[in-house]
């Protein structure tokens, strides 16, 4: 086998002949243009059918709209409260030794193993009007589920694993070096995580986030079991696209089904870009000669 061979198979990473290799695109591309390019061309096409006035009509309907603007709520209250639960999460899985810390990671997957559905129906067996704390919440004029409360609760259920698992693997692979440089050098907890373990992470950190309010934009099954579906108050765009289209409203099921594929769109765009930064930075931080990781961390202990 000559220089030349062996340049080339190493730059096409595999041995295979060339016409496996091909297939293989092949059949990847194949795969990818019917199941995902030529479905999101329909749902576009068919929101269109009747021309962009009846389009933009569809999405300015008051039920659309208050659908819309309950998504975007709901997004707005799971996605903080998941990065709070999964930055501590992962920092004490990733830096600590305790009991309990197997049951705690196998915890977190939990929800990717449970049916949606069923995380909805746990809600209302507990807040339900004959769950457990029904009764007391009816006392004091409380609503969680057919509310407001119980969707963001159900939202939170469904998307709480997607920021800790992006960064767990990620402060593990870290290690506890540079935290523990900075302590000696009198740094308090808050500076620690400020100025070392933040600046380490934030690229796994903004791409977590950046699938749970994916997830959490276009969750169905929990929110459609604790919502009610009640047009105007509880329902979100996936639900409105699902009445919708029940109620034979093709054009207008398609148009919110649209503006939710944009913004799905959207979301795999500043995940593309957070993947590209984060390796030019990693390929960056490779080029650098080693250092002692003293000198890198800048506190001023208090």
């Amino acid at each position: 086998m000559n220089t030349t061979h062996v340049v080339r198979s190493a730059r096409a990473g595999t041995t295979e002949p060339a016409w496996v290799r091909y297939t293989l695109i092949g059949t990847a591309l194949a795969f990818v243009f019917l199941f995902l390019l030529l479905p999101l061309a329909a749902v576009f096409t068919e929101a269109l059918r009747k021309g962009f006035d009846a389009y933009l009509e569809a999405l300015k309907e008051p039920d659309a709209w208050s659908a819309i603007r309950l998504t975007l709520l709901i997004a707005a209250c799971a996605v903080p409260l998941n990065l709070v639960f999964g930055v501590a999460a992962a920092w004490a899985i990733a830096k600590y030794e305790f009991r309990g810390k197997a049951v705690l990671t196998t915890l977190v997957d939990l929800p990717f193993s449970v049916s949606p559905v069923v995380s909805g129906l746990i809600y209302v067996l507990m807040f339900g009007a004959q769950g457990w704390f029904g009764p007391w919440l009816q006392a004091h004029d409380v609503k969680i589920v057919f509310a407001v409360p119980g969707i963001v609760l159900a939202t939170i259920f469904v998307t709480f694993p997607f920021i800790a698992r992006e960064l767990i693997p990620l402060m593990q692979s870290q290690g506890t070096e540079e935290e523990q440089a900075a302590m000696v050098l009198g740094a308090n907890g808050w500076q620690t995580f400020w100025h070392v373990t933040l600046p380490n992470i934030k690229w796994g950190l903004v791409y977590g986030v950046i699938l749970c309010n994916a997830r959490a934009m276009g969750e169905f099954g929990a929110v459609s079991v604790v919502s009610g579906h009640i047009r105007g108050q509880t329902n979100t765009m996936p639900l409105h696209v699902e009445i919708l289209y029940n109620e034979y409203q093709s054009v207008a099921a398609f148009a919110v089904a649209s503006l939710l594929a944009l913004l799905a769109l959207v979301t795999l765009l500043f995940k593309s870009i957070v993947e590209w930064r984060f390796e030019r930075e990693q390929k960056a931080a490779a080029l650098l000669p080693p250092e002692n990781p003293q000198k890198q961390i800048l506190v001023s202990p208090v």
